[in-house]
């Protein structure tokens, strides 16, 4: 991995921002809050919860990644990860075979419009975007970047920014099941 490993993971959040789009075009209001059952999420909570997570790991990831500018821990790869790094990353790969319940400080408010969630949603996209620039040239394994679920665990930066390009899929695969819902309003 290193480089080209970046650059699949650079085209992997280019790619998210487009079928975010996708899955939230020509939607009414209605249609973008729609839930298919009391408990579940909206589109509009999927791309939410998205959005919430993906600000709180941009600021832990740009912490990282200047940190480890100023201590010189560089390197070109290819990177090994540890199995755990490896499991962590195979668990949260979609189509989920497990569900966890996200976080209270992470569970999107019922009912903000699509005006307000799709261009943050992107938005955060686009700062992925940038750190996976500006982690070119870095130790991808030896940097190690503190998990937004608890501080105690850190993770590689490669595993950290290959895990969330694979939980904004698997969210975007729960969008878009909602959407498919033969109940989902016309």
């Amino acid at each position: 991995m290193g480089v080209r490993e970046l650059e699949e993971i650079h085209k992997q959040f280019e790619l998210i921002g487009e079928q975010a789009k996708a899955v939230a075009a020509g939607l009414t209001e209605t249609q973008f809050t729609w839930r298919p059952a009391p408990q579940d999420w909206s589109i509009q909570e999927c791309l939410g919860h998205l959005t919430m997570v993906g600000q709180h790991q941009i600021r832990l990831i740009e912490s990282a990644v200047q940190h480890a500018r100023v201590r010189g821990i560089t390197g070109s790869g290819p990177f090994r990860y540890g199995w755990i790094e490896r499991a962590i990353l195979r668990q949260t790969e979609p189509p989920a075979r497990r569900r966890f319940s996200a976080p209270r400080r992470f569970r999107p408010v019922h009912g903000q419009p699509v005006t307000a969630i799709l261009p943050t949603f992107l938005h955060v996209q686009r700062e992925f975007i940038r750190l996976t620039a500006q982690s070119d040239g870095l130790d991808l394994a030896r940097v190690k970047v503190a998990t937004p679920i608890t501080r105690f665990l850190k993770l590689s930066l490669g595993i950290m920014l290959a895990q969330q390009a694979a939980h904004e899929r698997r969210h975007l695969e729960q969008a878009r099941r909602v959407r498919q819902n033969p109940r989902f309003p016309g």
